[in-house]
């Protein structure tokens, strides 16, 4: 796998998907049941899309992909996400 980023580096991609500040959103994990911030989390930006995995177990937690120029979020890592 190549290097992670921190979520920072997706934060204006998530700012124009759910049109507010999510950096400092807790998420936790639907495998191991880790929280923390989702600007913590593992990113990969040279993938098919961006990919956010769980530093704890490095399951996936979100892809962010654009589609005809539509941003499409895929959330379900995520046993929950509160800002």
């Amino acid at each position: 796998m190549t290097e992670s980023l921190d979520a920072n580096a997706i934060a204006g991609d998530l700012y124009v998907a759910f049109g507010r500040e999510m950096t400092t959103a807790t998420g936790v994990c639907a495998s191991c049941g880790a929280s923390g911030y989702l600007a913590e989390i593992a990113v990969y930006v040279r993938a098919p899309g961006r990919v956010g995995r769980c530093r704890t177990c490095e399951s996936v937690l979100l892809v962010l992909s654009e589609i005809r120029g539509i941003t499409c979020v895929d959330l379900r890592g995520f046993a929950a996400l509160d800002d």
